[in-house]
């Protein structure tokens, strides 16, 4: 049986009925262009084999029922019109703030059940969150056969995981999550939601991308993150721009000069990482992905070192891939935790794999998960 014909068995056991249909949304990796979404800039994510799945059916009598195989116990319940930031609390604030949202743009979906489950790894960089998100989106409206734009529904839910979550995050993670597409990353600028698709394809090219999920968990909720976009938006004031992508790389330097130490460090990596972001893009179009590798490393130096938003596990995750030959390396995500990204050639990849263990053992962490990705589908109807 299939994953969607056993979550749709899931539902019934829980809710005692059938559901309309299953949808799916994937977990994401960046392959670049880290902290510049909030900033105007451009990013590359892609979708990865992970998913969470949705299954839902309509109500009549108005409540949202919402159910998750991670807690089980008895579904979430609440009414739809009632709905209000701050009235859900924990997992279920996510697929809460998403039919609010949709209510809100006048959808109408009302009452209904829902039932979530996910290989994404909750924490662990690669967008949990937005998976969950878009998922139940798909499956709120296609449960009631309304059609929505993919991009509509990125932002409807971005504004849901401001508002419930309190999480004040970029635009990134769910139109990755609504709008990948197989062999591609999604080349987005975010200052005016353009997107087109970029071919990667690692495996044609002999390459292989891997992922390594550190086992820190990553709370994007704490404050840091926040911090990180406040800094952000007081340089571009300083400096007169709007977003500080508007500011040319060629100004860089005079712009540093005029601004206090600590605003320095976030803007030089926020202009440098969308000129890498550029750059990666003009290599990818030409064919040549191998050349995109001292791309990712530099980006992680600057995440490291200028963001300050790395740790010492991503930190060694990324010494230990290149010292066993990989390409290049970065953390990926929002940092402080979560997981990196490594372009290696095929015949390497094991040897990287196996370096990474080998480092984290000697170090007394947990293992890591390695875990070989292919650009893969975006959200979709499943069953």
């Amino acid at each position: 049986m299939s994953r969607a014909g056993r979550v749709a068995d899931a539902f019934r056991a829980v809710f005692g009925r059938a559901c309309a249909g299953v949808w799916s949304a994937p977990g994401r990796v960046n392959l670049l262009g880290e902290h510049t979404d909030y900033n105007g800039g451009s990013v590359l994510p892609l979708a990865l084999p992970l998913r969470t799945w949705a299954a839902a059916a309509p109500r009549a009598d108005g409540l949202l029922r919402l159910h998750s195989a991670l807690f089980p116990g008895e579904p979430v319940e609440v009414a739809a019109a009632g709905l209000a930031p701050g009235a859900v609390r924990g997992w279920a604030a996510y697929p809460a703030g998403v039919a609010w949202a949709l209510r809100r743009a006048g959808y109408g979906t009302g009452g209904a059940d829902v039932h979530v489950e996910t290989d994404v790894p909750l924490g662990a960089g690669l967008s949990s969150s937005a998976a969950l998100e878009v998922a139940v989106a798909l499956a709120l409206t296609g449960a009631v056969e309304r059609e929505a734009d993919r991009l509509v529904l990125a932002r409807l839910v971005r504004e849901a995981e401001h508002a419930f979550a309190g999480v004040p995050c970029g635009i990134m993670d769910q139109a990755a999550a609504a709008c990948c597409t197989t062999g591609h990353v999604l080349h987005l600028r975010t200052r005016d939601l353009a997107l087109r698709q970029v071919p990667f394809d690692p495996v044609a090219h002999g390459l292989r991308l891997l992922v390594v999920d550190t086992g820190v968990a990553h709370a994007l909720r704490d404050g840091a993150y926040a911090a990180r976009r406040a800094g952000c938006e007081a340089g571009a004031r300083a400096l007169g721009v709007r977003l500080l992508c508007d500011l040319d790389p060629g100004q860089l330097d005079g712009a540093l000069g005029a601004l206090d130490e600590p605003l320095r460090p976030l803007v030089r990596h926020v202009v440098t990482e969308e000129e890498r972001v550029g750059r990666a893009v003009a290599r990818l179009e030409a064919g040549d992905p191998r050349s995109v590798g001292g791309l990712l490393t530099a980006g992680h130096a600057s995440l490291r070192d200028d963001f300050a938003v790395s740790c010492a596990e991503l930190d060694l995750a990324v010494a230990a891939a290149l010292r066993a030959g990989a390409l290049g390396a970065r953390m990926t995500g929002g940092g402080f935790g979560g997981s990196a990204v490594v372009l290696a050639e095929e015949a390497a990849a094991g040897r990287v794999g196996r370096e990474v263990a080998a480092a984290f053992a000697a170090a007394g962490h947990r293992p890591p998960r390695v875990l070989p990705v292919e650009p893969g589908d975006g959200a979709r109807r499943d069953l």
